[in-house]
């Protein structure tokens, strides 16, 4: 997998917690570069983690499944994608509230990792190394969830579920390439 790729795919998975992290900074009276830090941290770690998690599960099971494997991804990142597409015209039900708990920070990292986790699954069945994307998928992460307080503060509901339908197309275009990769070696 190319770098250009893992950055893309980065970028479509940090989607989520950017979304979450504008929503959070429009619900915030008072920017709090603290608070942005620990949301992007919380984010970047869960980001970077839950691939991990999911590669190694995905090694277990990848001499089972390593005859449908381009299939598998291609199924996996596009549902996710078409599920992130969708979710942007549902409407929101979300409590606004100044300061996020531990544990509701702890489980809107999980939630918005959750897709991380597929997508390494899907490097195992590609047979993919895993550190140096979870590196880039963590930090990319991170620096968004950080801009998306900040940008939640200054801008505005509109920008949030835009990104999260981009992040959506990006990951549909990245399972179809993954397909016609399988197809042409």
């Amino acid at each position: 997998m190319n770098f250009i790729v893992i950055v893309l795919l980065a970028l479509s998975l940090a989607m989520d917690a950017f979304a979450v992290s504008i929503a959070h900074g429009l619900s915030t009276k008072k920017l709090c570069f603290k608070q942005a830090f620990i949301m992007a941290l919380f984010f970047g770690v869960f980001q970077a983690l839950m691939p991990v998690l999911g590669w190694l599960i995905g090694n277990v099971f990848n001499s089972i499944i390593s005859e449908f494997d381009s299939w598998i991804v291609f199924v996996i990142l596009f549902a996710i994608g078409v599920k992130m597409i969708y979710e942007t015209f549902q409407e929101e039900h979300e409590e606004k509230e100044k300061r996020l708990s531990l544990y509701t920070l702890f489980m809107l990292a999980i939630a918005t990792s959750i897709d991380a986790f597929a997508v390494g699954v899907g490097f195992s069945l590609l047979k993919t190394e895993i550190l140096f994307p979870v590196l880039i998928i963590g930090l990319i992460t991170f620096i968004l969830s950080f801009i998306g307080v900040c940008i939640g503060k200054k801008v505005g509901t509109i920008f949030g579920r835009k990104m999260e339908a981009l992040g959506g197309v990006i990951l549909i275009i990245i399972a179809i390439s993954v397909l016609f990769e399988n197809f042409l070696y």
